[in-house]
């Protein structure tokens, strides 16, 4: 496996603070060493400094976010933190409100005006502190698991710019690996967050749905998740703590008190996993495959046990394009007629395969996820885990749907290790595991069951530590 150092390379001029991650920035606030001010000012001048190459974002607020680093630091010096992350800088998709920052979700047949409230997700981060440097781009309407739109052009990889980052929070990616803020607010309706993490060479994780509040309810319905992107799995693990919660707002995340997020630090020796090794549909690159399996031998040497799986149901794509596809025609049936011309003519055209579905078709489909998402329950009823490839394939040529010589006609056929588990709705972690002979990460995938977020991220982190060659 390459050196995990080689997948640091997108930060390698990026200044020092830039590079700190919030345990490290936590620490350096309270002692009085860091400066949220001065941290803010790192990463701001880093966001505008890989932008012109890299198209990751839609807006940079410096002006903002110095004032709310200098009220951090204040609290800082007062010993009165709101939170364990006060202080430590985010961006936000183009998808979630946000109040005082218009909302495009990638698309010029949005408004402009500036949104009057957060969303929960976005309220919960502001509540504990954290500093909003920016909003990062999204294809329009999120619907398309790479990151280009006709409202702000092709996003790009810091691996290799000629590449896709992945998306549909493939600005968020690009933030987090070229050390343009800490924590990154993404969506995952079919793979969103996890795509690009394992394109880009970062932590994503797509949460048990309903863990993270969603406001207002997505047209994509409950396959659309929200969740943190970060460098590291603690990361990832202290942005969702803060953005975890309950909103009145948010009716799909049902009653009851949602499961604690605290875990001890997971020991990997005799735990149980499935190795999913191949998508419903769409193959699996050799590079991805070698690099994946190198990542299982190195977890079972450190004890654990893995052992093959097969997922459970069959037709997923045609479930998935059902809820997808049907998501789409609701979506543009909010966008006035005589503006539907600038849409992205891929989303036009799932949106037209949508609204052909009938009823009586719909139904069906919700009826067999609802038969796949309890033989998955059942299945990590057995198990500590399934893991599989992050995606497929390595990230291939920026402002393409799919590979421009490969067979696939859409992106969910080279998503197959993504969008099930939107289905399923349990947490799904990808972290890097390696790169391919072109310097391209590759993300290994930790799938837990429903509620365990806390049990995937303690996984997680041994498997980082494992993965990156430190001391377990």
């Amino acid at each position: 496996m390459p050196p995990a150092a080689s997948l640091a390379a997108p930060l390698a001029d990026a200044p020092e603070l830039a590079r700190v991650g919030a345990g490290a920035l936590r620490t350096g606030y309270a002692s009085g060493a860091i400066s949220p001010v001065e941290v803010a000012e790192a990463v701001l001048d880093r966001a505008e400094a890989i932008d012109p190459a890299f198209n990751a974002f839609t807006r940079i607020d410096r002006a903002g976010a110095l004032e709310a680093a200098a009220a951090s630091r204040k609290r800082w010096r007062d010993g009165s933190p709101l939170s364990e992350v006060d202080g430590i800088p985010a961006t936000l998709k183009d998808i979630v409100w946000v109040e005082g920052w218009s909302v495009r979700y990638g698309s010029t047949t949005t408004s402009s005006k500036p949104y009057e409230a957060d969303a929960p997700a976005v309220r919960l981060l502001r509540e504990a502190g954290c500093v909003f440097i920016g909003q990062t781009t999204t294809p329009e309407f999120g619907w398309k698991a790479i990151t280009d739109s006709a409202l702000c052009g092709v996003t790009r990889n810091p691996h290799d710019p000629s590449k896709t980052p992945g998306g549909s929070s493939g600005g968020a990616a690009v933030a987090a690996a070229a050390g343009a803020g800490v924590f990154h607010l993404g969506t995952d309706g079919g793979g969103s967050i996890r795509v690009p993490a394992a394109f880009s060479g970062i932590v994503g994780l797509k949460p048990t749905f309903g863990r993270v509040p969603a406001f207002p309810a997505s047209a994509f319905g409950t396959v659309a998740h929200l969740g943190p992107m970060a460098r590291s799995v603690s990361d990832t693990a202290a942005m969702l703590r803060a953005m975890s919660g309950r909103s009145p707002q948010d009716w799909a995340q049902g009653p009851g008190a949602l499961a604690p997020l605290d875990a001890a630090p997971a020991e990997l020796a005799g735990l149980t996993f499935g190795y999913w090794s191949e998508p419903p549909v769409g193959t699996v690159d050799p590079e991805v495959r070698a690099s994946v399996e190198r990542a299982i031998e190195a977890l079972r040497a450190a004890g654990a046990r893995v052992e093959p799986v097969a997922l459970p149901g069959e037709d997923l794509l045609d479930i998935f394009h059902h809820h997808w596809f049907s998501g789409a025609a609701a979506r543009l049936a909010q966008v006035p007629a005589d503006a539907r011309g600038a849409i992205d003519p891929g989303f036009l055209d799932i949106a037209r395969q949508g609204a052909a579905f009938g009823a009586a078709d719909l139904v069906a489909a919700q009826v067999k996820r609802a038969e796949f998402g309890a033989a998955m329950d059942r299945l990590l009823a057995g198990l500590d885990g399934l893991l599989s490839p992050g995606a497929a394939i390595p990230a291939f040529g920026a402002g393409l749907e799919v590979p421009a010589d490969g067979p696939y006609r859409r992106w969910t056929e080279w998503a197959g290790f993504s969008f099930p588990i939107n289905l399923s709705q349990q947490p799904a972690l990808v972290l890097p595991c390696g790169l391919t002979a072109g310097g391209l990460p590759v993300g290994l995938q930790i799938v837990g069951a429903r509620g365990e977020d806390a049990k995937v991220l303690a996984i997680g982190e041994a498997a980082e530590r494992i993965l990156s060659g430190l001391p377990a």
